[in-house]
């Protein structure tokens, strides 16, 4: 019996590891996207007019 919670604890904990692994790599990525749309937009404020 405490072997097949061990092998469930097991399995939730690597698809923890596996889930923050991915969400730090969007993390990152979502904020290179971010720094670029902002290098963007500071070039081109001098044709922006209103």
């Amino acid at each position: 019996m405490s072997e097949k919670v061990y092998n469930t604890m097991k399995q939730a904990g690597a698809w923890s590891i596996v889930f923050g692994v991915i969400l730090i790599t969007l993390g990152v990525a979502m904020g290179v996207m971010q720094i670029v749309q902002g290098g963007k937009l500071l070039h081109d404020k001098k044709e922006i007019t209103f």
